[in-house]
């Protein structure tokens, strides 16, 4: 309870209006039956986990950025929530500058996407097909086919792939891949960008410890080798 005060404080200071739920069901129940910019939900609050919300707020397609605060330090439990759809995960014990700064960097990464998506470039994107010999991914559909049938990504899965195929040949850090992708450079944590690399070739390579697609450059990062055909 001590932390929700804090950080209740500390944003409304910021000049943000907060809205608190002390449970699970009452924080999904809150996300879609009202709008909100951005969600902090902790992932231990009885009835519904914070794993459980970001699950099915996604499945609801609420798309608001969701941010996760937990004890919890596993790579397990933030593959799982990443995988679900949570934008960002923080550990604790952390402070409510650092809360700020983060709700701040994918707020910013939002609101430059919104901007850049005028008549010209939306048109541009729903004519961005990439098509290669194991898949095809659809950038106005948000979708990834392999003959017909929709591969699962996640969207930061999907976002990830839409960056190398964008950038083909090119070796890119796991720091501008952090950047690029999340928005904001995760210090410390570019070992998401590995999790995300190896679940994508799960996804979509033929044998994912020969990948034909995304190659690893032993000590930079990673390449992208696909050549599409591109529908314009």
């Amino acid at each position: 309870m001590a932390i929700v005060t804090l950080l209740k404080y500390n944003l409304e200071t910021a000049g943000y209006q907060v809205t608190v739920a002390m449970d699970g069901q009452k924080a999904f129940d809150e996300a879609v039956t009202d709008q909100y910019d951005f969600i902090l939900l902790d992932l231990m609050l009885p009835k519904l986990d914070g794993l459980e919300v970001t699950k099915r707020l996604r499945q609801e397609k609420i798309k608001t950025p969701i941010m996760i605060l937990t004890a919890k330090g596993e790579e397990y439990d933030k593959v799982i929530g990443l995988e679900l759809g949570a934008d960002d995960y923080l550990t604790k014990p952390f402070s409510p500058r650092e809360v700020l700064a983060r709700i701040k960097a994918i707020a910013r990464r939002t609101t430059e996407a919104t901007d850049e998506e005028t008549p010209a470039t939306s048109s541009k994107k729903s004519q961005e097909i990439y098509q290669f010999p194991d898949f095809t991914i659809d950038l106005v559909n948000y979708s990834v086919t392999r003959n017909g049938e929709k591969i699962k990504l996640t969207p930061k899965e999907f976002e990830l792939l839409a960056y190398f195929v964008k950038r083909p040949q090119r070796v890119l850090s796991r720091d501008k891949l952090l950047n690029g992708v999340w928005g904001f450079d995760y210090v410390g944590q570019t070992r998401m960008v590995d999790m995300h690399v190896s679940h994508l070739r799960e996804k979509i390579e033929h044998d994912p410890h020969q990948p034909q697609y995304i190659e690893t450059v032993r000590g930079f990062g990673y390449r992208f080798e696909g050549e599409a055909n591109q529908d314009h």
